[in-house]
């Protein structure tokens, strides 16, 4: 089997590559336009495996897509543009990469005879639960950022395709990944770089918002699970089980890191923050019978120490981020 990666240097395609080359005899062509979260060292040593070749480029390019299409018989599509923050403060990006560059993806594969396409969507798309209740995959898709919005957006023409032309698709709806690897602007490495710097935590609002987390190599294990034996059309959700408060995320943190609560620094909120995300997994267990295997406590331990042990990954990203990082996260 070849399968044709797209973001594969970003943080859950970089994670999902080194899944599958573990895991699989799979080829893997990875096409990536290294922007400014996409790192060629979250591959450092892949680039020796026979199996493997790296492409830069975008994905909005229709003719390199279209050549790298005809060379594959899957794709899984992580390409996009993912921080909310940083859609709130220019979507237009948002609007390339996430609605052109799949529409540029999925055009080209009905061109091609690509047994199967695995779109790699979020959680967001469904907007803000209250108190109660999960996501499930027959909602309604409700956006309330730029980013979730081109998500969204980038889901209605993938399911398009499939009902006009058949296009064998499946889309995955994570919930917030996190793991080795993640951009350092994002909440978990923000929070435990910081700490590592001596530096405060920013928490949003009052931390009070709630989102459920998965380890990245769960989620890449559902990513796969669909891959091999999800229904072309369908939609499923890949949740950790696991909500938490930001707040308690940041205790949690602080507590693997001998720190105390006086590290953290609320600040404003930002616009239009979702309350609450939730995933039932009921349809991925059921169907695929995937299940998230890593559960919270031990996925941050893991997380925490990776990230002490490589800060010559990630010691560069914060230099070039520099201020801009205050209090990013999504």
């Amino acid at each position: 089997m070849k399968i044709l990666v797209t973001g594969g240097c970003g943080f859950i395609g970089s994670n999902f590559i080194r899944y599958m080359l573990k895991d699989t005899e799979h080829e893997i062509i990875n096409l990536d336009a290294l922007t400014y979260s996409g790192n060629p060292d979250n591959l450092k040593g892949v680039e020796k495996n026979k199996r493997y070749r790296f492409v830069k480029g975008r994905v909005e390019d229709k003719k390199l897509v279209s050549d790298l299409v005809q060379d594959v018989e899957y794709l899984v599509n992580f390409a996009a543009e993912s921080h909310v923050d940083r859609s709130i403060r220019d979507p237009r990006p948002f609007m390339v990469t996430n609605i052109e560059g799949t529409a540029t993806l999925i055009e080209a594969c009905r061109q091609s005879n690509i047994k199967k396409i695995v779109h790699i969507s979020t959680d967001e798309v469904y907007g803000e639960l209250g108190e109660t209740d999960r996501f499930v995959e027959s909602l309604p898709l409700l956006p309330n950022s730029p980013y979730s919005a081109s998500k969204a957006s980038a889901d209605l023409i993938i399911r398009a395709y499939h009902e006009t032309y058949g296009l064998p698709v499946s889309t995955a709806r994570p919930s917030n990944n996190y793991g080795y690897y993640q951009f350092p602007e994002k909440f978990i490495p923000l929070a435990i770089t910081n700490l590592l710097e001596n530096n405060p935590v920013p928490v949003y609002g009052e931390g009070k918002n709630i989102r459920d987390w998965i380890f990245v190599e769960d989620c890449c294990a559902g990513i796969a699970a669909i891959l091999d034996r999800g229904k072309h059309g369908e939609v499923y959700n890949v949740g950790g089980e696991s909500e938490k408060r930001n707040i308690d995320i940041v205790k949690i943190i602080l507590r693997l890191l001998g720190k105390n609560e006086s590290c953290i620094k609320f600040v404003k909120d930002r616009p239009g923050h979702d309350y609450r995300y939730a995933l039932d997994n009921t349809k991925i267990r059921k169907e695929l019978g995937w299940a998230p295997k890593i559960n919270l406590e031990a996925g941050l331990g893991r997380t925490v120490e990776w990230y002490k042990n490589y800060p010559s990954w990630w010691k560069p990203l914060k230099e070039r981020l520099g201020k801009e990082s205050g209090g990013f996260w999504s």
